[in-house]
């Protein structure tokens, strides 16, 4: 089975032909880059909170232990940027959209992190209910994600499944702290 199927019906020429090596390997450097950024940036709020108002916040009992969450979270990370770049190296017409539905929960799973520990010291429980409604359109917006990329790249939107599942868990432990604190 050739690689690209779907350019078997393109003209020769450039449209037809495969990306090289060093773009692909850029693509993924570039795409690992984004998901590091997002993580880099969610983690300022993190850090100077994680060991403050949250240490003595009213969690939910499956609550895993703090340590849990950055190997969990540089796993995910690295699957959605793999994911994003087996979609954009189809290219496909329908990887423009996948690759923007993909944007827009990047952009979510990013303001998540400050709204839900940065905000809580200023707003108090008005920042987890917030929260709470970032990560329900994040939810959202990584299933149509999962859903553009599927068709384009079967790994791609299997790649994604664990994503969706730890922040359903992830909302759980979201409107718990809403509820109790």
């Amino acid at each position: 089975m050739e690689p690209y199927p779907e350019q078997s019906s393109r003209p020769s020429g450039t449209a037809a032909r495969k990306y090289g090596t060093g773009a692909q390997v850029l693509a993924l450097a570039v795409f690992l880059g984004a998901s590091a950024l997002v993580a880099w940036l969610g983690a300022f709020a993190t850090v100077s909170n994680v060991n403050g108002w949250y240490v003595s916040a009213d969690k939910a009992p499956w609550t895993p232990p703090n340590w849990v969450f950055g190997p969990v979270w540089t796993a995910l990370y690295a699957a959605m940027a793999v994911a994003a770049w087996l979609v954009w190296r189809r290219r496909v017409p329908e990887s423009r959209p996948a690759l923007a539905a993909y944007g827009i929960q990047l952009v979510l799973n990013l303001l998540w992190t400050p709204v839900f520990f940065g905000l809580y010291p200023v707003l108090g429980t008005v920042a987890l209910w917030l929260a709470f409604a970032i990560i329900l359109a994040l939810i959202v917006a990584v299933t149509v994600t999962v859903l553009r990329f599927g068709p384009i790249s079967p790994a791609a939107g299997l790649l994604l499944l664990p994503y969706v599942t730890w922040i359903v868990f992830a909302s759980s432990l979201n409107v718990w702290a809403a509820l109790h604190n």
